[in-house]
């Protein structure tokens, strides 16, 4: 298996990316949602180049399935709140299709107007997007594309000997 490394300059710049497409798509969020654990760092980067707050929401569907319901968060969406939520990865596309049906089915289960939340109002960004992924996300920088090369990401909060 072939490994790709991301460096911490990496990631900077891939953050600032991320925020001249906001700016460029005119979506200034209300809030960003960093999901555990990969999206933090790339949240609180956004969170500071954009002067926003930030937020985290626990899922952790590969460490151990642990999880949380937020529904004050759908709420806001509902409410016409602009949210980001910011993964390092749309990887198979498991955590945001988790993301999207806890919220139909926890928080408003019989609304209809869910459709009109997602991509609107409701956004997800990602450092690296996998174009394999079974997710649509609005904002990304890198691509891969795991179904025609197996590749494992390395970012540098999981690599602790690379302090580039």
């Amino acid at each position: 298996m072939k490994k790709e490394y991301y460096s911490w300059s990496n990631i900077s710049g891939a953050c600032l990316d991320l925020a001249r497409q906001l700016s460029k798509d005119n979506f200034r969020p209300d809030y960003i949602v960093g999901l555990t654990r990969g999206g933090l760092v790339p949240a609180v980067l956004l969170s500071q180049y954009l002067s926003v707050p930030m937020e985290t929401l626990k899922i952790s569907l590969r460490d151990g399935g642990e999880t949380e319901t937020n529904c004050w968060m759908s709420e806001d969406a509902f409410a016409g709140k602009n949210i980001l939520l910011v993964d390092d990865i749309n990887d198979s596309g498991a955590t945001l299709n988790w993301l999207k049906q806890d919220w139909q089915q926890s928080c408003f289960p019989n609304n209809e107007k869910w459709e009109s939340v997602w991509h609107n109002n409701v956004r997800f960004a990602v450092v690296t997007n996998n174009l394999a992924s079974l997710a649509e996300v609005d904002y990304s920088v890198h691509e891969v594309n795991k179904a025609e090369e197996d590749v494992w990401l390395v970012y540098p909060w999981e690599n602790f000997w690379n302090v580039n």
